[in-house]
């Protein structure tokens, strides 16, 4: 039997158990069960008035929802006969690409796409000609262009659209005009975020509340240590870094020299990083292998922090939080996904997606004290593995439909009465999915291409072609589709960008 026929055998199995803690037995934490919910999602979204020109983040916005009902000129009708053309660049683009319409570039007004590498080069991309309007290129680039010193740290457009920011191995992010992709040198640009670069490293994407720039740490594959997780705020305007929040040695209220605390782990890596809250008062992110004391250090926990103070609010660390450690199947490798109704979800590399209340993440109301466990419901991730990719949540009418991809199935779950129930299922890979124009994109690293799709229906509408690769996702807007493709791990200095033109 396949993967998936024994997975769906499993689903009936955990049906059984759930009836059996109905009559009084007992069974395991709630997992995924095969439903018929499939008409809770509506097939597509009402024609919008509204056009989508700009993708300016990974996510599209600081809460990360990854969903836009407003209209994008690609429609199912179109799908299957826009053009495509690949663009060659020096490097491989092993995140999101962002999308600015009709902006100021290079002496004239072009669509542009911008894009950083893993050895943290950014262009300017014209979505229509495919040529390279610009390049940035970081002092220290030749140091390190071809080792395992990478970022996969998706750039971020500046609100007034005359700059856009960049991340680079060396552990700066960088104010780059967005006009001829100059560095600005004025206060404190470009801002350092580690103290050593050499052992955290920049994976996450960048987000932005208000003036603040967010940055968030990690470390690097085999968590070699020392490092630790941490969130930094940058001021837009000066570049003076505003807060710092170390998820080990949280006392410590500044950046520290790895080395120097006693503690080693809790990367923020997952491909959103650090999560907005509505109303911008508050952060969200989780964090990866590292040790846990509810105190100090926080490995493997959710954390929501105060802004623009970062003072820790309240957190969530699941009870088999050591075992999370000790067998590298952190909670850290996707972020938490708001859902609405005073929901959250988060999932890890150990399979499990985890429902918690928004107001009360580990069960009680904030405080200094923090518990292990408290989450409302488990259930598997679409193929019962490790999940690396960024939920894309859409909420229209009252409804909540979440899609979640992983390394072998997507997925759709609804969400009811406070839980998550599976809609449809496939077994196709796909890293973060997004929605846009009421069409739903996923992007196939194993077998390249983007599967698109109605949202209430698990088969594909149309295939993009493309190549394989690793964490890259599309972004979709203006009548155009972009998606890199590569693997940063394959230390290239070279990689292609795929764009599927409705014009």
């Amino acid at each position: 039997m396949s993967a998936l026929g024994l997975r769906l055998r499993s689903c009936f199995a955990a049906l059984a158990c759930a009836l059996l803690v109905a009559c009084g037995g007992s069974a395991p934490a709630e997992r995924s069960t095969s439903t018929t919910v499939a008409a809770a999602i509506p097939s597509s979204t009402a024609a919008s008035t509204r056009r989508l020109l700009d993708w300016p983040e990974f996510g599209l916005s600081p809460q990360r929802s990854n969903v836009s009902e407003d209209a994008t000129g690609i429609t199912a009708a179109n799908v299957a006969r826009l053009r495509q053309q690949t663009v060659t660049l020096p490097g491989t683009v092993d995140s999101s690409p962002i999308y600015i319409h009709a902006a100021s570039v290079a002496g004239g007004t072009h669509d542009t796409i911008v894009v950083t590498t893993t050895y943290g080069k950014t262009l300017a991309v014209d979505a229509g000609s495919g040529r390279v309007l610009w390049t940035f290129t970081p002092a220290g680039y030749r140091s390190w262009a071809g080792t395992a010193q990478i970022t996969t740290t998706s750039p971020l457009a500046d609100p007034d659209r005359r700059f856009v920011y960049a991340a680079s191995p060396d552990g700066l992010i960088h104010k780059l005009a967005l006009a001829d992709g100059s560095e600005a040198r004025t206060g404190s640009w470009p801002v350092s975020v580690t103290r050593d670069a050499t052992h955290e490293k920049l994976a996450a994407a960048l987000n932005i509340d208000g003036g603040e720039i967010i940055a968030a740490t990690g470390g690097y594959l085999g968590d070699a240590p020392p490092y630790q997780g941490h969130v930094v705020l940058i001021d837009r305007a000066t570049g003076r870094l505003r807060a710092v929040f170390n998820t080990l040695c949280s006392n410590r209220r500044r950046l520290i020299i790895p080395s120097s605390c006693g503690a080693s782990g809790s990367a923020i890596w997952s491909r959103a990083g650090v999560v907005v809250e509505p109303g911008g008062t508050r952060l969200l992110l989780d964090t990866g292998n590292g040790p846990w004391n509810g105190r100090t250090n926080f490995g493997d926990s959710v954390l929501e922090l105060s802004f623009p103070a970062l003072r820790l609010r309240q957190a969530f660390t699941p009870t088999n939080q050591r075992e999370l450690s000790e067998t590298d199947t952190d909670l850290g490798s996707s972020a938490p996904a708001l859902l609405g109704a005073d929901r959250v979800v988060v999932a890890g590399k150990d399979g499990v997606m985890r429902v918690l209340q928004f107001s009360r993440l580990n069960g009680r109301a904030p405080s200094a004290r923090h518990t292990l466990g408290g989450e409302l419901q488990r259930l598997s991730t679409p193929d019962g593995g490790q999940l690396f990719t960024a939920p894309a949540v859409w909420r229209r009418g009252g409804r909540t439909t979440v899609f979640v991809a992983d390394e072998n199935a997507t997925a759709a779950y609804v969400l009811r009465r406070g839980k998550l129930f599976r809609a449809w299922l496939n077994p196709r890979a796909g890293t973060s999915p997004i929605m846009a124009g009421g069409l739903l994109y996923v992007y196939d690293p194993s077998g390249g291409g983007i599967e698109v799709y109605r949202p209430g229906s698990p088969r594909p509408l149309a295939h993009l072609a493309g190549d394989s690769g690793h964490w890259n996702s599309p972004i979709v807007a203006d009548g155009h589709i972009v998606e890199p493709e590569g693997n940063a791990n394959d230390h290239l200095l070279s990689g292609t960008l795929e764009i599927f033109s409705a014009r």
